[in-house]
């Protein structure tokens, strides 16, 4: 078989993917546990190193846009920057994906990791979330669901003169200003900026190498995803994928998401031997989980886990229904939305970044008030 550039492409996509999900094993970089550790015991360092994810993603993106390698105000998957800000969709997602990655121990990207280190009850929460996925992106469920109550109220902001739903757009006609890529710019900095003082103002998180290290690795592989599909090798991919006899899937500038991928994984292995259903975030899926699994086996940390009870399962279950249903209709989850979708400065991602974590902290005091009811 030909070595092509799609080849090229996934074979770079999965090998980035193995270096996150042993890091991030390694790390134990989790966006549910930073939010946990933050309510619980007043701990932000695995916040701050989830923070720290978005500024060097941010910052990457900032370097790639002014070098004008890569454009990531047009067509991408998914559509970060549209000018149709599906604000409802944004808050909903993402409250379902917080309470969601609560019930089921985990993120996306974590449910991922643990699948790679044995843990059976994440492999449920994954298998679930695959269904739910699935049926959001390629059965009617989204548009006779969510659709009728979406499209009414989403503001499509080019009527408005707003471009796109880039913050330094909407600050820029708020303020009475043209639209411009230098406010853009100065707007992205600033940003990255406050982003950077909340981190690194923390003498315990300079001190500690796994969040420091987690941070950047992850933000480092969003921009390498960026890199990838949006540069020269991503034209030159894009270009065979359109003289294709069988057109390869979802061959655009895009990153690293996890929810999307689930359903797409379940669309390739309903149908195995169509190779064109192996996409960026199928392969990226299996990378994570490989990287996982060799870091475990490796460091002899692969361990079988099990649920505890009957009620313990019936959780995990609602919380991987609830990630696959919250993240595709929020468009990304907290990798896809909170660090790939907010390194392109969009409203809608800021928007599910805030709802995604309102989501879990209500979860964990409700909880919390269950626990104390019944003790």
């Amino acid at each position: 078989m030909e070595f092509t550039v799609h080849h090229q492409v996934l074979g770079a996509v999965f090998l980035i993917a193995v270096i996150m999900g042993a890091v991030v094993n390694k790390t134990h970089f989790c966006t549910m546990g930073a939010v946990s550790d933050w309510v619980n015991i007043g701990d932000t360092g695995r916040m701050r190193a989830w923070v720290l994810s978005m500024a060097v993603a941010l910052l990457g993106v900032i370097a790639l846009e002014a070098a004008g390698t890569i454009n990531l105000s047009g067509d991408t998957f998914p559509p970060y920057r549209s000018a149709n800000f599906a604000w409802p969709r944004y808050l909903a997602g993402g409250l379902l994906f917080g309470i969601g990655m609560v019930l089921g121990s985990g993120c996306g990207n974590k449910t991922l990791v643990r699948v790679g280190s044995g843990n059976l009850k994440s492999l449920v929460v994954l298998l679930v979330g695959m269904i739910a996925s699935y049926l959001m992106l390629w059965s009617p469920l989204f548009e006779k669901a969510f659709l009728p109550w979406l499209q009414p109220a989403t503001i499509n902001l080019a009527q408005h003169g707003i471009p796109t739903q880039q913050a330094g757009d909407v600050v820029a006609r708020l303020m009475g200003y043209a639209p411009s890529k230098t406010i853009n710019l100065v707007v992205a900095l600033l940003f990255a900026a406050s982003l950077l003082i909340f981190v690194f103002k923390s003498k315990d998180f300079r001190g500690s190498f796994d969040n420091l290290l987690s941070g950047a690795v992850v933000g480092l592989v969003v921009v390498a995803g960026w890199y990838l599909t949006g540069g020269a090798l991503g034209q030159s991919w894009k270009e065979y994928a359109e003289m294709a006899t069988d057109i390869p899937s979802r061959v655009q500038v895009q990153s690293y998401t996890f929810v999307s991928p689930m359903g797409d994984t379940v669309r390739y292995l309903l149908d195995p031997t169509k190779l064109s259903l192996i996409n960026f975030g199928v392969v990226a899926l299996a990378g994570v989980i490989s990287g996982s699994f060799i870091y475990a086996i490796t460091t002899k940390n692969f361990r079988i886990e099990w649920f505890a009870s009957f009620g313990d399962f019936v959780n995990h279950v609602m919380g991987g229904a609830l990630m696959g249903v919250g993240g595709v209709l929020s468009m990304g989850c907290t990798v896809g939305q909170a660090i790939t979708g907010m390194s392109t400065l969009a409203m809608g991602s800021m928007f599910t970044f805030v709802a995604i974590v309102a989501g879990a902290v209500t979860t964990m005091k409700f909880q919390y008030w269950q626990m104390m009811r019944e003790t």
